[in-house]
């Protein structure tokens, strides 16, 4: 995917050879055009539904993993039956948060990843997931 995304969501469908149906358009709607986020394939059936678009859960996750495939969106697997979506799709980390289950960005500056062991021959890395899964802090003598 090019540095230069386009903002408007049915451009980027465009720009990816995605044809902009319906319901594509409308999901991409409601993903693109305003900061980077994080989200699950149900947070946004919920929005697709609150605002009056007909699609069924399997068709947003579908969908999302459509747009992942293309380039336009990012997986993080936090576990088997937990997967969040990030618009913000160059390499970079994040914080998970135990308690409520958000997805936060880690600054790329405050990481530094070296000493990789090398790729086994035939391969290549691909890209380094890191996160960093937080809880609150313990209180002291209680």
């Amino acid at each position: 995917m090019p540095d230069n995304i386009p903002e408007l969501p049915i451009e980027r469908l465009r720009l990816t050879g995605l044809r902009p149906t319906r319901q594509r358009v409308a999901l991409a709607e409601l993903l693109f055009g305003r900061e980077d986020w994080h989200f699950t394939a149900e947070e946004i059936h919920a929005q697709a539904v609150k605002r009056g678009v007909p699609v069924s859960l399997a068709t947003v996750y579908n969908t999302l993993h459509q747009f992942v495939e293309a380039g336009i969106l990012r997986e993080v697997a936090i576990e088997s039956s937990k997967t969040y979506f990030d618009t913000k799709i160059n390499d970079h980390f994040h914080f998970f948060f135990e308690k409520n289950g958000s997805l936060v960005d880690i600054d790329t500056a405050d990481i530094k990843v070296e000493n990789l062991p090398k790729p086994p021959p035939g391969t290549e890395i691909a890209r380094i997931d890191v996160l960093v899964r937080l809880e609150p802090t313990k209180k002291k003598g209680g």
